[in-house]
């Protein structure tokens, strides 16, 4: 353990993404099985220690020391772990840290119940590093600027593997990844995976920004507005992907019983919504799929108010048959005969955007307003489909953004490099005349559209503009206007104002702005896609 939390510090203490790769790769060397395996798995988030959770290191540390000072001092450090590694009491006895392979068996054996006794006899075998390390390992929660795909990187130059097959072998295998470290480190075979239904790396797609391509060479798709998922079937079992990799087939069960032969889909996660009415291409807006994400139980109305289908973008593998070095053009038409052997309530194929040239195309773009629509894809006609992005193959050109004036109301502090700093900002639209004594409506939070130099000067008005604290909440004098840019907006009972926005960001800081000048609901309200 002593190892593994000097790597993490030593992580938290560079920026340098070749000085991380390094670190990790020379770690994963010199560590042996399956000390490393638990490593790694902890560091690309595949680790989960249900007993463990913030809120029960919060109570431990209550139990031990002031609980004001615990409250004061989370709230200047920003972050759980370090705050308790750094004040959890010093035990009479020298510390006596455990190996990461027992850590992990120790955490994995902890009950609710028992972690109240367990885990601080485990933190007080090892100094404030080592509580660091085994507090980021427990909650799984790293946030020490290590990707999963870094890690996996790190993995491939450690052992001068190929890192697209470290990423087609991954979701394959569980830690501590004995046969992975066997395949790379000892030269042993490659990991079986053929029969698993197992994730494959999704082929991505650069902005378009400036760049116009010739529609001879390229052929443009709607970029829909679900999310990305992988189906797979193998072994006799189907099971359902996030874009990260992640498996949420319980969320979809509706899906794991329609895909009749072996093989790997790419495409849209949708749903039709309990109502047809104003819907592109038969799909609802994100904010009714929202409805169905990250549930661990589905209700039979949800299935039936909110049934999930996919839009197919592309075919990977079928029936044992791997399709991905054929051009765009070859796996289209495998796509299309497919379709037909599909149930046509369950899936359906994205269309193709029929333009004459670049500049009609930019025109359809523009006139795409529909909820359940992004934007563009534009796929190179030859080109194959390899994991990750690649330079001239794929373009994402998505619809300009939707802008609203908004009054900054509420501020709390970030996480990580952010913890000092006013970060996360709630805004408001008028609900009416403000000059007639209308009210503040909060319609959205962003922490993201502004520069560091930007965030500077937005701490510095929170701070001198408080007029009220709610925990680590401050509420500000209404008087700075952010021009608000988000992709769409919906009725949502679940805000105040009745609308919720589509990945909400500061566009500008409108200091120059009056408040009473921002927009109102109803200018808000009128931006609803019919």
């Amino acid at each position: 353990m002593e190892e593994f939390a000097a790597l993490i510090d030593a992580l938290v203490y560079t920026r340098s993404r070749n000085e991380k790769l390094r670190l990790i790769a020379e770690y994963l060397q010199a560590t042996p099985d399956p000390d490393r395996g638990w490593a790694l798995a902890a560091l690309s988030d595949g680790l989960d220690f249900p007993a463990v959770k913030s809120s029960t290191i919060r109570n431990l540390l209550k139990d031990r020391i002031d609980p004001v000072l615990w409250t004061l001092s989370r709230d200047f450090v920003g972050d759980t772990a370090e705050t308790a590694s750094l004040l959890w009491p010093a035990p009479d006895e020298p510390p006596s840290p455990p190996s990461v392979s027992e850590t992990v068996e120790l955490l994995s054996a902890m009950s609710r119940k028992s972690v109240t006794t367990e885990l601080p006899k485990l933190l007080d075998r090892l100094d404030s590093s080592g509580r660091y390390a085994l507090l980021k390992l427990a909650t799984g929660g790293m946030r020490i600027g290590v990707s999963s795909r870094l890690a996996k990187t790190a993995f491939a130059q450690g052992f001068d593997v190929d890192v697209d097959e470290v990423e087609e072998y991954w979701h394959g295998l569980t830690p501590p990844y004995a046969e992975f470290f066997a395949w790379a480190a000892d030269g042993a075979e490659p990991p079986d995976i053929e029969n698993l239904p197992t994730f494959r790396p999704f082929m991505l797609a650069h902005p378009l920004e400036e760049t116009v391509v010739d529609l001879k060479d390229y052929v443009a798709e709607w970029k829909w507005d679900g999310i990305r998922v992988q189906l797979v079937r193998a072994g006799g079992e189907t099971r359902l992907y996030s874009r990260s990799g992640d498996d949420i087939s319980a969320t979809f069960p509706e899906l794991l019983d329609v895909l009749p032969m072996n093989a790997v889909l790419d495409g849209e996660l949708l749903v039709r919504g309990s109502t047809q009415g104003g819907e592109a291409g038969g799909a609802a807006s994100f904010n009714a799929l929202q409805q169905r994400l990250g549930r661990k139980t589905v209700s039979k109305k949800m299935l039936a108010e909110y049934p999930a289908f996919v839009r197919l973008y592309d075919v990977l593998l079928l029936e044992g048959e791997d399709l991905r070095p054929l051009p765009w053009e070859k796996r289209r038409g495998q796509l299309e005969a497919l379709a037909s052997r599909l149930p046509e309530s369950h899936f359906d194929i994205s269309s193709i955007v029929e333009a004459s040239d670049f500049e009609h195309l930019s025109q359809i773009r523009e006139g795409s307003r529909e909820d359940a629509i992004e934007g563009l894809m534009l796929k190179r006609k030859d080109s194959p489909y390899i994991a990750g992005r690649r330079v001239g193959y794929w373009y994402k050109w998505k619809r300009d953004p939707l802008l609203v004036d908004c009054v900054l109301m509420y501020a709390q502090r970030g996480s990580g490099k952010r913890s000092s700093f006013f970060s996360d900002y709630t805004f408001g639209c008028w609900d009416g005349d403000p000059d007639k004594g209308a009210d503040l409506l909060p319609v959205g939070k962003a922490y993201s559209g502004f520069t560091d130099e930007e965030l500077k000067k937005i701490d510095k008005h929170v701070r001198q503009n408080t007029i009220n604290r709610f925990g680590p909440v401050r509420e500000t004098e209404k008087t700075l206007v952010f021009e608000v840019a988000f992709d769409s907006v919906h009725e949502s009972k679940r805000h105040k104002s009745g609308l919720a926005m589509r990945f909400p960001r500061i566009h500008r800081i409108r200091w120059d702005k009056p408040p009473h000048e921002a927009d109102r609901i109803e200018a808000l309200r009128a931006l609803i896609a019919d």
